[in-house]
This record gives C-alpha cells, sequence and structure tokens, in this order.
C-alpha cells in the first residue's frame, strides 16, 4: 500500500510517500481501507520531535494520522465478520497509522456510517467535531449568552461557532484574514472580526458584545485582550495556546471574577466513554445537516504541503488527506 512515511523527526520535509506492507489486523481488530486521513496539530507536533504530555514520542518508522474514514475490508479472528463492507469513520489516537491506503483500528471503537456521508465531513466529526461538541457540552451556553471564539475559522472554532448559535448565544468570531472572517460569518457569527487588524478590540467593544464566555485556542496577545473584552462574571474554556500562554494567572482572574478552565483532557471531562459519545453525536448531527463541516482538503502524497500551510495558519476549517 501507498503510505506516508516519517524515518527522523523534524519538518514536514521529512513526510515521504512511500510503499509498504500491507497491515494486518490483530484479533480483536480491522483493517480500513481508507478513503480519507485527518491532519492534526497534533501530528505536526509529533512529526517535530515534541512529546505531548506524558505520552512517548512513537518508533521510528511510523506512519502518522490519527483518523480514517473508509470501509472495513478485512477482520481479525475475534473482530464482527458482519462488519465487513461497513463504512466506519474511527480515531486511532497514539496508535497513528493513518496516512496511508490501509489503516488498522479497534473493532470497537469504529463508528459506523451512511455510505453517504461525505468522507471529509466525517473525518471532521470524528476527531474535531468530539472536541467541538465536548467543549460546548462542558461550557452548558445559556440561550442569549454573548460568546468570543478565537480562531473561528479552525476546525474546532468552525465547529464552536456553529454550536454556539445552535444553542442560542450571541457569536463574536475571531480570525486572521478576510477570507476567515468570511468564513465565521457563514458559520452564523453574529459579528466577525479579523483579529490582524490592530483596532479589532475597538470594533468589538463599538459592538457592545461584552462577552460572558470565551473559548479561546490561540493563546498569547490576543487571548489577554479577549480576557480584558469579558463582562464579568464570565468563564474562559481554553483549547490550545499555539501563540504562547495567556499572561494572566487563574488567581488575577478570579479575583476579576472570571473562571478559566482547560477545555481538554480528563479535568473537562475528555474521559474515554465522552470522547466516543461526543463524536458519535458530532457524526449525527453531520448526517442530519445541523452541522457542517469547512475543510481544505490534499492529496496523500501532498502531506507535507498540509503541515506546512497548517503550520503557517494558511488553511481554513479541518484540513484533510484524500486517500481514495
Amino acid at each position: 500500500m501507498d503510505a506516508i512515511v516519517i524515518r527522523e523527526f523534524g519538518p514536514a520535509q521529512n513526510l515521504h510517500l512511500e510503499s509498504v506492507p500491507d497491515p494486518v489486523p490483530g484479533p480483536d481488530a480491522v483493517r480500513i481501507a481508507v478513503a480519507a486521513s485527518g491532519v492534526h496539530v497534533i501530528d505536526t507536533r509529533i512529526r517535530a520531535g515534541m512529546r505531548l504530555g506524558p505520552f512517548p514520542l512513537p518508533d521510528l518508522p511510523y506512519i502518522p494520522g490519527r483518523e480514517v474514514v473508509g470501509t472495513v475490508e478485512a477482520v481479525g479472528s475475534q473482530a464482527d465478520e458482519h462488519l465487513i463492507g461497513a463504512h466506519v469513520a474511527v480515531s486511532l489516537g497514539n496508535a497513528n497509522g493513518g496516512y496511508a491506503g490501509l489503516a488498522i483500528a479497534p473493532a470497537t471503537d469504529l463508528h459506523v456510517i451512511d455510505s453517504g456521508l461525505d468522507p471529509a465531513t466525517a473525518i471532521t466529526m470524528v476527531g474535531t467535531g468530539r472536541t467541538a461538541v465536548g467543549l460546548l457540552e462542558g461550557a452548558a451556553l445559556r440561550p442569549g449568552e454573548t460568546v468570543l471564539i478565537t480562531a473561528a475559522a479552525g476546525g474546532v472554532g468552525s465547529m464552536l461557532v456553529q454550536g454556539a448559535r445552535r444553542a442560542g448565544a450571541r457569536v463574536v468570531a475571531l480570525a486572521g484574514g478576510p477570507a476567515k472572517v468570511a468564513l465565521a460569518r457563514e458559520n452564523g457569527a453574529d459579528l466577525a472580526v479579523d483579529y490582524l487588524d490592530p483596532g479589532w478590540p475597538s470594533i468589538v467593544r463599538d459592538a457592545g458584545a461584552a462577552p460572558t464566555v470565551l473559548f479561546d485556542a490561540v493563546g498569547g496577545a490576543i487571548a489577554d485582550t479577549a480576557i480584558d473584552l469579558l463582562a464579568t462574571p464570565a468563564r474562559v474554556v481554553s483549547y490550545g495556546n499555539v501563540a504562547g500562554n495567556a499572561a494572566a494567572t487563574d488567581a488575577e482572574l478570579a479575583a476579576r471574577g472570571i473562571a478559566r478552565g482547560t477545555g481538554l483532557g480528563p479535568a473537562g471531562g475528555f474521559t474515554p466513554d465522552n470522547i466516543w459519545r461526543w463524536a458519535a453525536e458530532a457524526l449525527a448531527l453531520a448526517a442530519n445537516g445541523e452541522l457542517t463541516a469547512s475543510t481544505t482538503r490534499f492529496a496523500l502524497a501532498d502531506a507535507a504541503a498540509a503541515h506546512i500551510r497548517m503550520e503557517n495558519r494558511e488553511t481554513v476549517g479541518k484540513v484533510v488527506l484524500d486517500v481514495a
């Protein structure tokens, strides 16, 4: 099969398309003919040799990719043979292996999906969509609240905009550049603002937004400024810090009536059972047309370009590799 192989940690140019042996499913696993594979920011960090918390780096060489959608073509000796031919979406997690024509996954982790659901949409829901659904559940938005969302044209941010609107909240979306601002507006933002404009805080203030909830994936100066725009009491849900940590400490924020929590991890409710449930919910919402996916798509052979453009913040929505 064709696969993207990393033989040395480092830059995106270390992603190479190679022909490798077909994988064989273990007793409780299935083999999936991959239609699409998701590209995650975690992929780029592992590729660069960065450990994620307590998790060790994968042994070299390895095939990256944490999410796949495709059709089950073979099952292990103890897996349900009726799964053969099923259209499925699955998160592979730290096992990786998704940037390939064939991937192995535990049979119990599969989400069986309708064959009519676009693979790029399904791949968005099984990883990024579940994160958005989980963050929204944890935030417990109330109708009439005003929500400020940074990185609102990203994979998670795009769906947070839609989910917050579905919950009856007013949405203020921050995105970088006219195209991303337009996407946030298309997804339902009441106010979409370009954070590359130095005057963006005044635009938000002049609109009388007074947000009480902040979903932040950026951190750094943008997060600090966004926090200053909050009315009180308020709550901050942090799920990323690509620009570094915000300056204000939790204690300082608490003194101002602002509670900050980390949206990801067990403390945010991201347990295995919840993660699987949220993915199923996101897939159901997509199948019903209640949640749409914004994607930037690349061919499998162009995985290096996908990583480069993601790291340069030149993509919108979920980044997807079209495999078949």
